[in-house]
């Protein structure tokens, strides 16, 4: 367990408005994580959490918090980063889902931009990303996000890096 004298606290808030990050997501914590403040509050920065990932996709992000890193990999929601965590930073794997993010299609797809590519969709093993055909176009991807799982398989294989995994809205 890290030592609380050598616990970093992070004021997100602060530090978006001091590096211009106004607008943008919070970072991306590992799956069954709680709420940010409540994360944050009970995270010791052990790296415990980074050490069980057996896919390697998270790791020490800002402050020393854990984060998921997709362009490591995509996650098997194994549930090793909560069943490894004893300060409670997690829900409960068994009663709770992972959570309520979903892969989102960027500007920046080339299929947007009429270049064929299908990278997204045939890395996605829930079949989440459809690709809908068009006489006059190349087909252009879909997520439906009642299928997808928010695993980030399709993150790492886009050539582009149009795709990003976010909180559902």
């Amino acid at each position: 367990m890290a030592n609380p004298s050598k616990q970093v606290s992070v004021d997100h808030s602060r530090r978006a408005l001091l590096f211009g990050y106004r607008g943008r997501h919070a970072p991306l914590r590992p799956p069954w994580s709680q709420h940010e403040s409540h994360f944050t509050a009970r995270c010791t920065q052990c790296d415990d959490c980074v050490r069980a990932c057996e896919t390697g996709i998270i790791v020490r992000g800002d402050g020393g918090y854990p984060e998921v890193d997709f362009n490591r990999g995509e996650c098997t929601f194994c549930g090793a980063c909560e069943q490894i965590c004893v300060e409670g930073a997690f829900l409960d794997a068994n009663q709770e889902p992972p959570w309520d993010y979903v892969a989102k299609i960027g500007d920046g797809c080339l299929a947007l931009q009429g270049v064929y590519c299908r990278n997204c969709g045939e890395s996605c093993e829930a079949e989440a990303i459809r690709f809908h055909f068009n006489m006059h176009r190349v087909p252009e991807p879909t997520v439906g996000t009642d299928a997808c799982t928010g695993c980030g398989a399709c993150v790492e294989n886009c050539p582009t890096q149009a795709v990003t995994v976010r909180q559902q809205i």
